[in-house]
């Protein structure tokens, strides 16, 4: 049976506490940091195609996604329209993703900016996992209010060697990866929608992939939609509503 702890009001106020202000403190710092280390020229207006490319890639994700609400011949022409060998505009040919690859490679202020981001993330994240592992190690430092499978101790429990422990107890190392990973939200309140930690998220979702370059984007959406497997939701829409009006006539 797992065991009930009861803590200390001082590893709230030394340890658990300390360590959420200084990871906020320390998300912040890096923001700044990474917007002085940021070239002038790293961030031009923006390519009219490289845009128009993205948009193209966002308009093929959201056909493959919401693909079940339009018939099976709107669905196909629609997917000629972006998968044509010939014309379609998801359609790559291989010398000019090659050219864009020996270009995107031999770019060296894309590099520099990239090893610039990475040092400005690796280098804080080193020495606050440092600082935590020499101070706070070996803590219980918080308690979550519902219960947990067994699985969630590794997550949770890391650096407590006490399986006795009930798993809703939260390690001071674990607590300071659950703010590195879970402080997201709080820092785009905090530094707004131009979030330096987000930056990597927002070239994804431009379809630009390594480098802001969408060429490697669309041939990857280009793949996905030619994979996908058509299915209609309307004729499914009667049984469904049925058995909905079943569920609420039960109650």
């Amino acid at each position: 049976m797992a065991e009930e702890l009861v803590l200390d009001t001082a590893i709230r106020d030394w340890v658990l506490v300390p360590l959420s202000v200084v990871m906020v403190l320390i998300g912040v710092l890096r923001y700044f940091v990474a917007k002085l280390m940021r070239s002038p020229s790293a961030s031009p207006s923006p390519d009219p195609k490289l845009v128009k490319e993205g948009q193209v890639v966002i308009r093929a994700r959201n056909l493959r996604i919401n693909s079940q609400y339009i018939p099976a011949k709107a669905f196909k022409s629609r997917k000629v329209y972006y998968t044509n060998e010939e014309n379609g505009l998801l359609h790559v040919p291989k010398e000019e993703a090659q050219k864009a690859q020996a270009a995107m490679f031999s770019d060296p202020n894309m590099a520099m900016d990239m090893m610039k981001k990475n040092l400005s993330m690796i280098v804080p994240q080193t020495l606050t996992f440092a600082w935590v592992n020499f101070f706070f190690s070996g803590f219980v430092a918080a308690k979550i209010p519902f219960p947990l499978t067994p699985r969630f101790r590794g997550m949770l429990q890391n650096g407590i060697d006490l399986s006795t422990v009930d798993v809703s107890y939260v390690s001071s190392r674990s607590w300071y990866f659950l703010n590195l990973f879970g402080l997201r939200g709080l820092f785009s309140l905090i530094l707004g929608e131009e979030n330096a930690n987000d930056d990597a998220q927002k070239m994804m979702q431009m379809g630009g992939g390594f480098g802001g370059n969408p060429t490697m984007g669309l041939a990857a959406e280009k793949d996905n939609l030619d994979i996908i497997q058509h299915d209609w939701a309307l004729p499914k829409m009667e049984h469904h509503a049925e058995e909905v009006l079943r569920k609420l006539l039960k109650k």
